[in-house]
C-alpha cells in the first residue's frame, strides 16, 4: 500500500528524472526523450492512480521552471502533458492491476496525449510566440513523430508494468 510519503517520493523521483531530461540533455536530443517523460508520467499514473501523471508532471515542470525561469512554458507543458495523460487514461478506463494493464488502451491513451501536447507546444512556439519559424518539413515531423512517440511510450510503459511492476502493491 502506498502511503502519502511514498506517493510523494515516487512523484518526486519520476519528476526529477523528467527535470534531468529537460535541463541537462542538449537539444534536439531532449525532444526525443519525450518518450522517457511519457513513460515516467504513465508510471506515475499507474502507481499513484488518480492524478498521478499530473503530480509527476507538476514536480518535473516545477523543477524545470525553477532552473530555467526565463522559460515558463516548461512548467506549463510538462504539467499539461501529465494532465492529458491522466484524462485520457480515465476516459479509456486504463486500470493498473496485479494482472497487468491493457496494452492497447495504454498505447491509444499515450498516442492521443502525446499528439495533443506536441500540437499545442508546436503551435505556441511557431504561431503565438514566433520562437521557431514554421515550415512544411517541421510540420510533417511533428505530425508523424509525436504519435509514433506515443505508441513507443505506450508500448514501453505497458511492457514495464506487465512484465516487472504489476506485482508491486498499489492499493490506495
Amino acid at each position: 500500500m502506498l502511503h502519502k510519503q511514498e506517493r510523494l517520493i515516487l512523484a518526486a523521483l519520476f519528476g526529477s528524472v523528467i527535470f534531468v531530461t529537460r535541463v541537462f540533455v542538449p537539444p534536439p536530443i531532449d525532444k526525443i526523450l519525450i518518450v522517457v517523460d511519457a513513460v515516467l508520467l504513465v508510471l506515475g499514473a499507474l502507481f499513484l492512480r488518480k492524478w498521478g501523471a499530473t503530480s509527476v508532471g507538476a514536480v518535473g515542470g516545477l523543477l524545470t521552471g525553477l532552473w530555467r525561469p526565463t522559460v515558463p512554458f516548461s512548467f506549463i507543458f510538462v504539467f499539461l502533458y501529465g494532465f492529458l495523460i491522466d484524462i485520457s487514461m480515465m476516459v479509456l478506463k486504463v486500470k493498473a492491476t496485479n494482472e497487468g494493464v491493457d496494452q492497447n488502451k495504454l498505447i491509444i491513451s499515450l498516442t492521443i496525449s502525446t499528439f495533443i501536447i506536441a500540437l499545442i507546444s508546436y503551435y505556441f512556439t511557431t504561431v503565438i510566440f514566433d520562437i521557431i519559424t514554421s515550415n512544411l518539413l517541421l510540420d510533417l515531423l511533428v505530425l508523424i513523430i509525436s504519435p509514433l512517440s506515443g505508441v513507443v511510450a505506450g508500448y514501453s510503459s505497458s511492457y514495464l508494468w506487465n512484465k516487472y511492476l504489476r506485482n508491486i502493491s498499489i492499493e490506495n
